[in-house]
Parts: C-alpha cells; structure tokens; sequence
C-alpha cells in the first residue's frame, strides 16, 4: 500500500514537473505570435530563428514533443488510477460539493487540448516539416507571416482555434494552480504563486483568442 501511495506521488510530481514544463513553452510561444499581432516582421525574424536554429530544432523540439505526449499519457494514468481507487460507489454523490467543476472534469479539458493539439501540429508543424524535408524548398525568412495569415482564413478554423483556447484556459486554470502543491510549493509565496497561476490561465488563452481574430480579420 505504502509503495502504492509513493508511486502515486512520484506521478503526480511528474505530471506537475511536464506540466510546468509545458506551461514556460506556452510563454514562449504566445510571446512569438503576439508579436505578428503589431510586427510581421519581428514575427517572421522570430520564426525564422526558431526555424533554423539547431538547438531548436534537434534539441528542443524532441524534448516539448516528449514533453507534450508524457504529460498526457501521465493524465491519462492517473485518472484511471483514481478511478479505480474509488472502491466505494455512492448512490448519491454531489461532486460540485467536493471539487469544481474543473477539476472533477480536467480528462476532458485535456482531451480537448490534445485533439487541438494535433490541429495545430496538422497545421503549422507538418507543413513546416515537409517544406524542409520533403520539398527541400530554399528558406524564405519571410514566409512565416503569409503562412499564419492563410491559416486562420477560414471562420470554422479560426472559431475552432477560439474554443480550444477556451478549453485550454479551463485546463490551465486548475492545472497550474495546483501544480505548485504536486511539488511541494508550500510556503509564505503559495497564495501569490496560486493567484499569478490563475491570472496566467485567463491572459494567456485570452492573447491566442485575440491573435487568431487578429488575424481572421485581416483579410
């Protein structure tokens, strides 16, 4: 039993560690997009950096993926876990009473995010990969703007970029919170830490919905 509740942890402190992970590459991201917002061609020069810098390339981006696929299979892991440790079934069972509805429900919001995480991946990352690699057409440092533009041409794309967004901000928003506890961020900073990890849960899905209506409307 003892050895049970340990392995628990340990996942739970790995799932917080990839998620948090995650969460400084979310930053990141949203800072480069941002910028196409008011600078196509800071946005293009970013781009670019991050599309032909090495490290980049065959450094980072095999970590973020890994990162992407252990963080959610961990999800998975631990929800069945749990809901095998629910041994005793309730007739009646108010949930609301004892959790939010966000996170008695994060399978699905997560859910969600991996179905649009695999949009973006369609999107942005296989077309990326078969320009080098397939094509091996010669780099353009500028065609990293045109190609976000075209994306989000279509309203039925961009709106489903807008309610993934959505999803993601209902993710984050019990996720990174308690994230801090998962690895032991217990002290005089922890209401401080909550509180920014809440603010961080709206502004940041809230700069994606803007930047994909942005660029929706200018077309």
């Amino acid at each position: 039993m003892g050895g049970l509740i340990k392995s628990s942890i340990a996942r739970k402190v790995a799932m917080a560690l990839s998620g948090l992970f995650l969460v400084f590459f979310l930053l990141q991201h949203f800072s480069i997009n941002f910028t196409s917002v008011f600078s196509p061609e800071t946005f293009n020069e970013l781009s670019h950096f991050m599309g032909t810098n090495p490290v980049v390339q065959f450094a980072l981006q095999p970590v973020l993926i890994f990162a992407v696929i252990f963080h959610f299979v961990m999800g998975f892991i631990l929800e069945l876990q749990n809901n095998k440790a629910r041994a005793v079934k309730y007739a009646k069972y108010n949930g609301g009473a004892n959790a939010p509805w966000v996170s008695r429900n994060m399978i699905y919001s997560g859910l969600v995010v991996l179905a649009f995480l695999g949009l973006h991946f369609y999107d942005f990352w296989v077309p990326e990969m078969v320009y080098k690699y397939v094509e091996f057409a010669p780099e353009d440092p500028t065609r990293y703007y045109s190609e976000l533009l075209h994306r989000f041409e279509s309203p039925i794309r961009t709106g489903l970029y807008v309610v993934s967004f959505v999803f993601l901000a209902l993710h984050l928003w019990h996720g990174f919170a308690s994230s801090f506890q998962s690895v032991g961020f217990n002290n005089k900073y922890s209401v401080a830490a909550t509180k920014f990890a809440k603010a961080f849960s709206i502004a940041i899905p809230l700069g994606f919905v803007v930047i994909a209506l942005v660029l929706h409307f200018n077309h």
